[in-house]
Parts: structure tokens; sequence; C-alpha cells
């Protein structure tokens, strides 16, 4: 089908700022349209590259418009750019213009990932006339809980510091194109963004640097609790007013991964209109936020693991052509959950989220033997809590955290940096512990949300605890699963802290988020427990004051205590599913 294309259309904000907006309209007369918004750029390499996008193809090929549109602030739009503020009035108004254009039949959709997922809900907070449904891809409902902090309030720093530096660097760059900047500020800035940050503090030349092009970022630093600052910006927080049926994808490795399973969760469960709730769909695949193949180093899922083996194509243009075009009939065979199965590697049909068929089962955190009390030598019981009360402790020194072998950051899958990692070099340090069960005789499928309950005491007056599931192969590879962290002055409440009594016994639950995976006959299931987890997320000083600004020679070196047996049922909860 072909298509015209208008570019740079200014299109007017209800404040008079105007937004530089593209589009592609269908040559066949007025289509629904599908509105893409985002901070990085239209016309930047990679962006601007829409025409060789298949699934850009597939949508105007099916006949849809395409709005591709620059948000406030950034690159060729006006006015001043402040992450997620501005995105729920500007989503409105250009939705409002969208449907007055002569091309346009009246109907609209979201679509994009990452940032372009958040100016989706952002839009779709506020219910505009005409918004019929979304698309929203490796992103989030709350802002706080993914991506820059954590569902257990420890910052996820690797992705704060590596996008923020990022858009200062793009800000910068934009300075001295236009006479404004200088190269020193370009060059130093280009080498933050590159830098993993193996210190903890940030120096203050970098800070200056952040804060001229990057002013939100002192926002950020003052708001580590999920204050009214985190709830006024949170979609999370107004569900109810979210009337669009929404077509949800996400990776099992994906920063996103447990936010993408709630909001299709609480979506269903909340939304506010009928269609919203029963129009929910699922899309998990075996994927991170950079990359959609499959295909890692230490672990390769099959030549079906991929994006575009998995269609998302005709998904999309299935999802949009019931919702937009009103075809009743359009995902008629076309199950409203659709999972990649790690383990079998193959991907399935399901008809919800959680699975109807889970059963949580407790594995309970147990020494080897009644003698052996040897830290990080234990097992996992998937039985009554062990008859013997054992106490497992470690030291945790902030200038010497457990490094990230992959998981869950923005980093290069060819570089063996994210995703299904070997965890052994983490398993070797004194400050990780371990508990594995006996080598499987018959599979065991774990597919769901995975909780760690930990019974603890800290020396310090807070400190992390952090747990990972790993599944250890037959050649002995550990590959990373899952994972979750709790900074303990969060226990209760994200929005308000309370500092731990130093060796005090405390019951804390750890989110480790969601993953599918069958442990196959000779694998071995495992939990590390440790209490960092860095760059991926900050050092906690173990203090009780404000992390991020402190420095090293201001932390402190707890010493942390796992304890378990029949008084004290530390345990790991897997969803098992079993056919």
């Amino acid at each position: 089908m072909g298509f015209r294309v208008e570019r740079d259309v200014m299109v007017p904000m209800r404040d008079g700022i105007r937004l530089a907006t593209d589009v592609w309209i269908p040559d066949a007369g007025p289509a629904p349209a599908l509105l893409v918004r985002l901070p990085y750029g239209k016309n930047q390499p990679g962006m601007s590259a829409i025409a060789t996008n298949p699934d850009i193809i597939g949508l105007l090929d099916a006949g849809y418009a395409v709005v591709w549109q620059d948000c406030r602030g950034a690159y060729a739009s006006e006015g001043t750019f402040e992450p997620m503020v501005n995105e729920p009035d500007d989503g409105v108004d250009t939705i409002a213009w969208v449907r007055q254009q002569p091309w346009c039949d009246g109907n609209v959709g979201g679509f994009g990932p990452s940032y372009l997922g958040f100016t989706q809900w952002a839009s779709a907070s506020r219910a505009p006339e005409g918004l019929k449904a979304i698309a929203p891809t490796f992103t989030t409902i709350d802002y706080y809980a993914d991506p820059w902090y954590s569902e257990g309030g420890a910052m996820s720093w690797q992705t704060v510091w590596f996008w923020c530096t990022s858009m200062a660097l793009a800000d910068a760059r934009r300075s001295l194109a236009a006479g404004t900047g200088d190269r020193q500020t370009v060059k130093a800035l280009a080498v933050s963004a590159a830098d993993p940050k193996a210190s903890l503090e940030v120096m203050p030349a970098e800070q200056e640097l952040l804060g001229k092009h990057a002013p939100w970022w002192s926002d950020w630093m003052q708001h580590a609790d999920r204050d009214d600052f985190w709830q006024g910006l949170a979609v999370a927080e107004r569900i109810e007013e979210i009337t669009v049926p929404a077509l949800h994808v996400g990776g099992w490795f994906d920063i996103f991964a447990g936010a993408t399973a709630r909001a299709f969760t609480r979506m269903k469960a909340e939304a506010g209109s009928p269609e919203a709730r029963e129009g929910q769909r699922l899309i998990i695949g075996p994927w991170d936020h950079l990359s959609q193949t499959g295909v890692y180093p230490d672990r390769q899922f099959g030549m079906a693991a991929s994006a575009l083996a998995a269609d998302l194509t005709a998904a999309h243009v299935a999802f949009y052509d019931r919702w937009l075009r009103g075809q009743t009939d359009a995902l008629d065979g076309r199950a409203p959950v659709r999972i990649f199965v790690m383990g079998i590697d193959r991907w399935r049909d399901e008809q919800d989220w959680p699975l109807p068929d889970t059963t949580y089962v407790d594995f309970h955190l147990d020494s080897a033997g009644a003698a052996n009390t040897a830290d990080g030598d234990g097992v996992l019981r998937a039985s009554d809590a062990p008859s013997v009360e054992t106490v497992d402790s470690y030291t945790y020194d902030p200038a010497q955290p457990v490094p990230s072998f992959g998981g869950r950051w923005n980093e290069s899958a060819v570089l063996n940096a994210v995703g299904p990692v070997d965890q052994r070099p983490a398993e070797a340090r004194d400050d990780v512990l371990c508990f594995t069960t006996p080598v499987l005789d018959e599979p065991v499928e774990v597919t769901g949300h995975v909780s760690l309950v930990l019974h603890v005491t800290s020396s310090a007056r807070d400190t992390d605890f952090t747990g990972k599931l790993v599944d250890v192969h037959p050649d002995g590879r550990a590959l990373y699963l899952t994972d979750g962290i709790l900074r303990a002055r969060y226990r209760n409440s994200l929005a308000q802290p309370e500092l731990l009594e130093p060796e005090q016994e405390y019951e804390l639950t750890l989110d480790l988020a969601v993953t599918s995976n069958v442990f196959l006959a000779g694998h071995r299931i495992r939990l590390e427990v440790s209490s960092s987890n860095f760059p991926r997320y900050d050092r906690n000083t173990n203090t009780g004051g404000v992390i991020n600004s402190e420095t090293l020679d201001q932390a402190v070196v707890a010493t942390n205590r796992v304890l378990h047996g029949p008084e004290h049922p530390s345990r790991l909860i897997l969803p098992i599913i079993r056919r």
C-alpha cells in the first residue's frame, strides 16, 4: 500500500508550545492513526529508520497512518524537556490534533517501546476521546518501581546513570551544534555515559554537567522514597481512569519484566471500562531491553525465540484491527497470553496471567547437613521447614560490592553483559550465600511471580538484601533467570522508610519479579542471597543516611545474617506449574 510523508509539522499544544511531527499517510484515504511520541529525536540515526522498521512497515501495509513526534523540548520540538511531566497533556493535545486531520478516520492508537511506552500510558491515563487502544512495549506504569528505582527501594543505578548521561550528552551536542556549547563538555559526558560507574560517588564536575544538561537528575536524587513526587507522576495511581485495551509486550530479561506483568494484571482487574478490562493482551519472550533475538553467549533459546519469528507485527495488526477498526473477529484464534517457556524453549498460549493452575511452593533454606553450617553451602528443600536452626552470616562491604553478571540492565547481549549469564564468578565470593536443590529427577516448571522470604539480622541501621534465581545446568553453568532487591528501610513502605534496630530479627519479603523456565531433569534450582548487585543497583552505605549524598569514606561495613529453621522459615516461593 502506498503512502505519503509530511515532515516537521509543528503541532500546537494548549500552552502554545509546538511539537515537531512527521506523518506517514496511506494513499487509500482516511485511516486509523498510530501515535508514536519519543524524546530521542525522530530524525536521529536509528529513530529515523522508520522506513525499514518491519513493525512500522507492517502497520503501514495494513493501512494505518503513523504519527512520529518529538516530545516537548526534544530535538525539533519547542519547550523544555522534563521526563514524564508533560506527556499526559501533550499526548491528549496531539491526539485531538490527529483526529481533526482529513487523513484520520477519528480512531487513534499508541505504539512504541520504553519511553515511547511511557507516553502511551500517560495519554491513556487522561482517557482522551478517540484513543481506542495502546501497545506499550518494554515499559512501566510506575516510574519509581521501574526503571529509576525498584520494587524494593534501591536505585536502579546503571539505568539512571546511563539514561541521564546519555540524554545530557544529546543536549550538549545540540548546544555545540547551535554554537552555545563546547567540545570538552561533550567529551566529558560521552565518557560518563559509557562508564558503568565503578565508583559510588558522582564527582562535582559530573554533578555540574548533569545539572546543566539533565536538570531533573537532582530531583530524582532528592526523592529516594516513593513520595508525592513519584506518586504524582505514576500512571499506577490512576489505573481506574484508563478505559482502553492494551497489548503488553515484555521480555524475561528486560528491566521492565515485572512491571509488564503487573500492568497486565492490574489493568484486567482495575481498568475503567469493561472493554479495557477484557481487552488486555500479554506477550513475553526471552528478550532484554536492547535485543529481541533470544541469543546470548551463555544461552541460546533457538530460532523460534526471536521477535521476528514470533511475528509481533501480525499480533499488533490483529490487535489494532479489533479495537481501531472494530473487526470483532480479528483476534479469533489468538490467546490473550503468549509466553516463551525457557528450558523447553517454545512458545505457549495461555488464558490468563498468573497462570490459573499455578501452585505456589515453599522451597525452604536449609543447611547442607545438621552439622554443616558453612556459609553459602546450603540446600533448598521443597518440604516442611527444616528441623534444625541455622544461621548463615556474611560481611557486606560497600567498597567491595558483588558485581552484576548479566540480569536486567541496559547493556549489550553480545558482550555477555545482560540476560542469562553464568553466575559462578559471583557465587565464588564469601558474601554470596548459595542454596541449591539436589539434582532434579524430573522437570520442574516455574512460571510466574517469584518471591523470597528471609529472616535476617544486621549490624547496620540499614542494609540491602538480594535474591537471585539460577538454573544450574549439568555442565556447571549457573544461569541467571530473575532477581530482586530490598532496601531494609523500605521493608514496610516505599514511601515511609523505617531504619533497622541493629541485631534485631526481621522477616523481609523480596519481590524477585517474573520468569518462565522449566528446570530440566539433571538440572538444579539455586537461590543466591547477598546484599549488593552493582552497578545494576546502587550500593547501600549501611549508615541509614541519605545514600546518594554519602561517600565511601562515610560508608560502614555490615555483618548480615540469614536465619533458617523451624523458628525462622526463610524460603523461596516458586510458582510451580504441574501439567
